[in-house]
C-alpha cells in the first residue's frame, strides 16, 4: 500500500507546523543515512524528505490537501509578500525639513539600528557552525543552534520593523535598497538553516552560509554608499 505524506511522517491530517517539523526531525534522525541507526536507508530517507517537502510548506501542503480531496488545486501567489514589502521603503520626501535633516534622523533612527542588529545575526555565524560541526546529531549541540537561529529570527523582525519605520531620504535610495535586499537574504538565509536543523541535509545548510555572505556584502555596499552620500552632502549624520 502507497503511503500518502502524512502517513510517511506518521502524524495526523490535522498536524500543526511544529509537528510535522517535530515528526520530520525525528524520522530524519532515525533514517538518514549518515546516522549510524540500524534503521538508517536511504530510499525511506527519501520518501521522508519528499513528504516534508509538501507539508512544511503551507503553500504546497493545502495544494497536496485540495488534490487529495478530488477539489483541485488553488493557492496564493507567494510573491506578493515580496512585492509588498518593496513598497515599504517608497515614501514621499519630507518637504519641510532639509536633506541633511532627513539624512541624519534616517541613519540615526533607521541605518545604524539595523546595521547593528544584523552584526548580532551576521557575526557569531562561523562560531555557532563550528561548534556544531562537532556533532551535528547531538542534541544539545543541535539546540544551541537552534536557539541561535531562533534568536536571529527575533533581530531580523526587529530590523525589518525599522526600515519600515521611516521613509527614507530620496538621495539614500540606493542605500535603502541594499538594506532592504540584505534583509531578503538574511530571512532566507535563516529559513534555509532552520530546515537544515531538521533535516541533517547540509545542502540546508550550505545554502544558508552562501545567502549570509551576500547579505555581508549587500550590508558592507550599504554601508559604503552611506559614506559616499555623506561625503557628496558634506554632512555629518552620525548618532
Amino acid at each position: 500500500m502507497t503511503l500518502n505524506h502524512y502517513q510517511t511522517l506518521e502524524v495526523s491530517e490535522t498536524a500543526t507546523q511544529t509537528e510535522i517539523k517535530l515528526a520530520y526531525r525525528r524520522l530524519a534522525k532515525q533514517f538518514h543515512p549518515d546516522s549510524q541507526q540500524v534503521t538508517a536507508g536511504h530510499e525511506q530517507f527519501t520518501r521522508i524528505n519528499a513528504a516534508y517537502e509538501v507539508l512544511s510548506d503551507p503553500r504546497q501542503r493545502s495544494i497536496y490537501d485540495q488534490r487529495r480531496q478530488g477539489i483541485g488545486a488553488a493557492s496564493r501567489n507567494r510573491q506578493q509578500r515580496t512585492a509588498a514589502a518593496q513598497q515599504q521603503y517608497r515614501h514621499q520626501r519630507q518637504a519641510s525639513r532639509s536633506a541633511d535633516d532627513q539624512v541624519h534622523d534616517w541613519v540615526k533612527q533607521v541605518y545604524t539600528p539595523i546595521d547593528r542588529l544584523m552584526a548580532k545575526i551576521l557575526t557569531p555565524l562561523k562560531g555557532e557552525l563550528r561548534s556544531l560541526s562537532a556533532d551535528p546529531f547531538d542534541d544539545e549541540l543541535m539546540e544551541g543552534f537552534q536557539a541561535y537561529l531562533e534568536a536571529c529570527r527575533t533581530w531580523l523582525e526587529q530590523a525589518q520593523g525599522r526600515f519600515q519605520s521611516t521613509p527614507n531620504p530620496a538621495n539614500l535610495a540606493g542605500v535603502a535598497a541594499n538594506l532592504y535586499h540584505c534583509l531578503n537574504q538574511l530571512e532566507d538565509g535563516i529559513e534555509e538553516m532552520e530546515r537544515f536543523t531538521y533535516s541533517y541535509e547540509e545542502s540546508y545548510l550550505h545554502t544558508g552560509q552562501e545567502l549570509f555572505r551576500i547579505s555581508s556584502q549587500l550590508r558592507r555596499d550599504a554601508k559604503t554608499g552611506l559614506k559616499e552620500v555623506v561625503f557628496e552632502a558634506n554632512a555629518s549624520p552620525w548618532p
